[in-house]
């Protein structure tokens, strides 16, 4: 399993995948990150699921995430090809903040997508030169980008939304996740079927009802073992959802890699 928060070592970081993924190999569980998300789909298609909001995303879209926000992508049987990019806000011109992460997520506008690859390009050329100029170059470069996808964006095409039961599913788990909420109580609740819900949700956001539930309780959880010097291990585990402390450190070390405990200890010894 995957770690749910992921950071690059780096204040920049580029990445051209070419990748066939299949079933649920192609999910990633929700996570966020401390820096923003720049996704550029070259090739396929593939959904991404960003805080409340379900999206389709196609050839040529850009998906920009700020950070702090949780989201993960959904794969189908296709190959894809895409470019990432993970930065600070030092790449991204500060007076267009406000602008581009207005909850806008996808930037869709097929009239730009030939002058956006080229920019992409120049970065990506830069990245994998990195000389003594290249890292103030990509700021130009990636200053360039938000400057011109801020010109154009009036000629964006709007995006269909997404299924709105799966939308309100999503927002209502994010509220709720601390609570005793089960599928079936959740699928009354939108006057489905359990199996329907269960059905539509896995197809939605490619993960099962538990394991999406859980990702988010270990998410938060992982934020108040690094943060939060008042509670033990066990009233975080209540306070996130999670009734069992020993299943709780289980699934936690599952997902980080290491366990809360040790969490702990590396908050304590830095705060020393």
């Amino acid at each position: 399993m995957n770690s749910i928060k992921f950071d690059p070592d780096e204040k920049f970081y580029f990445h051209r995948g070419v990748s066939k993924r299949v079933a649920e190999t192609g999910t990633s569980w929700p996570h966020y990150h401390g820096l923003y998300e720049i996704y550029f789909l070259l090739e396929g298609n593939c959904t991404y699921i960003i805080d409340n909001k379900v999206y389709t995303v196609q050839a040529g879209d850009i998906v920009i995430i700020p950070d702090g926000i949780i989201h993960h992508t959904k794969y189908d049987n296709i190959e894809h090809t895409r470019i990432l990019i993970n930065c600070n806000k030092n790449y991204i011109p500060e007076t267009l903040l406000d602008t581009v992460f207005a909850k806008n997520y996808l930037y869709r506008n097929p009239l730009v997508a030939d002058e956006v690859k080229k920019i992409f390009g120049k970065i990506e050329q830069e990245y994998k030169l990195k000389d003594i100029l290249s890292d103030e170059i990509i700021v130009c470069h990636t200053h360039s980008l938000f400057y011109f996808l801020a010109r154009n964006a009036d000629s964006c095409i709007p995006v269909d939304d997404g299924n709105k039961v799966i939308e309100q599913a999503v927002a209502y788990i994010k509220e709720n996740f601390s609570s005793d909420i089960s599928l079936s109580a959740l699928a009354k609740r939108f006057s489905v079927s359990s199996e329907h819900f269960s059905r539509m949700f896995k197809k939605e956001t490619g993960l099962g009802f538990s394991k999406y539930l859980n990702s988010l309780r270990l998410q938060h959880a992982e934020q108040l073992l690094r943060t939060d010097d008042k509670q033990n291990i066990t009233q975080i585990a209540e306070c996130c959802g999670f009734e069992d402390s020993n299943y709780f450190s289980k699934k936690f070390k599952e997902a980080y890699g290491i366990s809360p405990k040790k969490v702990q200890k590396k908050r304590k010894a830095s705060a020393k």
